[in-house]
């Protein structure tokens, strides 16, 4: 905007030494002229509001579909942690059928289960950390 007032204001300079002294109430003519009225400067006041807001817009809508690439990524963790954890109950009720509950494994399993709800979730949980 500088430049612009720059300019303006040589245009003036320039407009009033080519004009005869006598004239000088002509000046406030061009003086007009020259400087930006309220209108214009409204204008460009609302086209600036219109562009801030139109990358607002984007930015939120940037937003909005990180949020949901989020929630998807999260859905499909939580899908591959109970696809994990199905495989692992098959494995654990497998492992529970060949357990002999004589063996010293057995008994020390018994005594494992104890502190769980069931030897199913037991086993899990064993399972899941060896």
């Amino acid at each position: 905007m500088d430049s612009i007032d720059e300019l303006l204001a040589q245009l003036k300079a320039e407009y009033e030494e080519v004009q005869p002294k006598q004239q000088q109430p002509k000046s406030n003519i061009a003086k007009s002229f020259i400087q930006p009225s309220k209108k214009s400067a409204s204008l460009i006041d609302n086209l600036l509001a219109e562009v801030k807001a139109n990358f607002a817009e984007q930015d939120a809508a940037e937003e909005l579909k990180r949020q949901q690439e989020l929630e998807q990524e999260r859905i499909q963790q939580e899908k591959l942690k109970a696809k994990q954890i199905e495989a692992l109950r098959v494995q654990a009720k497998e492992w529970l059928t060949k357990l002999d509950p004589f063996s010293s494994e057995g008994l020390w399993f018994e005594r494992f289960a104890e502190r769980y709800s069931s030897k199913l979730e037991a086993a899990i949980e064993y399972l899941q950390n060896n």
